[in-house]
């Protein structure tokens, strides 16, 4: 075995090792553990090597070695193998997320409550970006005086909805009105090109007095607008506090510090996926120093995305300490991911 090929497999092996006993890793574990056909000493030598690379580096309590940041990368970009799920796996997370009711938002919580069940860790699951799909139907829906509901049907096969303040002597008669005029203008328009003035001038043939007819043009104008919002679910915060990688109370209060500001988190995936050059099935992995979020700089970060529809997506992904089984962890979120997927297809018919 060339000398190249057996650091990198010391490197795994180191990594393997330190993932699975949370303990430094030394030459002489090496052996035991993983049969290298060479001495202490030539192992030592390639360690130090490593070291030298920036690949592993030595904690101050001990004489092994544990990866590096870079060495994490260079585990995750050559060395890792995706392993499947077992059967037993697949239809556990299957049972799970098949009980949820046939409703986009529930299926998406409980979604990211399976992935942090299975995964030990913080799960995060992220509302499709919908600014770019087009408005199919809209409906003003008079629940009471002075109260209505707003329907929009979306070109993702998404429904949303928004219970709306409306002037108490507007009639049922004059709501349907604005409702029909508003959808007949809009439909097919992308909710990023949807303006106040858009909504105006939808409505000028109508007979409905502007006093009446501007509350309820800003309350729907209001309602389309945040059916873009990113709802996004967190969910295993606790599971980190089980891990000794964050036993240490300072460690522990700068991770949940930043994981309690979920829009924070949303706005660095949505960075994140910016950058993404691959396809849909990529996986943006991010090691310690590259998460450019405080109080994660102990963790990594794994998002990828899943579909609705041909072209909106949104992300699902596991936060977890750097010494994570990157191959498990991958196998669980792309296994739930196809769940999604699946589901969306049955809910969308």
């Amino acid at each position: 075995m060339a000398a190249n090929d057996r650091k990198m497999q010391v490197l795994q092996a180191i990594v393997d090792d330190y993932v699975t006993t949370n303990e430094p890793v030394g030459s002489k574990a090496l052996i035991e553990r993983h049969k290298f056909p060479v001495s202490s000493a030539t192992l030592r030598n390639d360690m130090a090597e490593l070291e030298r690379m920036g690949l592993i580096e030595k904690p101050h309590t001990s004489a092994g070695r544990i990866p590096s940041d870079r060495g994490y990368r260079e585990y995750v970009d050559s060395l890792m193998k995706i392993d499947e799920l077992s059967m037993a796996e697949r239809e556990e997370i299957s049972k799970r997320i098949d009980e949820c009711v046939d409703e986009a938002g529930d299926l998406l919580k409980n979604a990211s409550s399976v992935l942090s069940e299975a995964t030990g860790m913080v799960s995060l699951v992220m509302t499709p970006r919908l600014a770019g799909s087009a408005l199919l139907q809209l409906k003003l829906l008079m629940i009471e005086p002075g109260k209505a509901l707003v329907v929009m049907v979306l070109s993702a096969g998404v429904v949303k909805d928004k219970v709306v303040r409306i002037p108490n002597f507007l009639t049922p008669e004059q709501l349907k009105e604005i409702s029909d005029s508003v959808e007949k203008s809009l439909n097919g328009k992308p909710l990023d090109e949807i303006t106040l003035i858009t909504l105006a001038t939808s409505v000028k043939e109508t007979k409905i007095p502007d006093t009446l007819l501007n509350q309820v043009l800003y309350e729907t104008y209001t309602a389309i607008k945040q059916a873009d919002r990113l709802d996004v679910f967190l969910e295993g915060e606790h599971n980190m506090l089980k891990l000794p990688d964050f036993s240490e109370l300072r460690r522990a209060q700068s991770l949940l510090g930043t994981l309690s500001h979920d829009g924070m988190v949303a706005g660095y995936v949505n960075e994140i996926e910016r950058e993404k050059t691959g396809g849909d099935d990529t996986y943006m992995i991010r090691i310690g120093q590259e998460i450019a979020l405080e109080g994660l700089e102990d963790c990594s970060f794994i998002t990828t995305t899943y579909k609705v529809g041909d072209t909106i997506s949104g992300n699902i992904g596991v936060i977890g300490p750097k010494r994570m089984d990157y191959s498990k962890v991958i196998s669980q979120i792309d296994f739930v991911r196809y769940k999604i997927n699946e589901k969306i297809k049955k809910i969308n018919g």
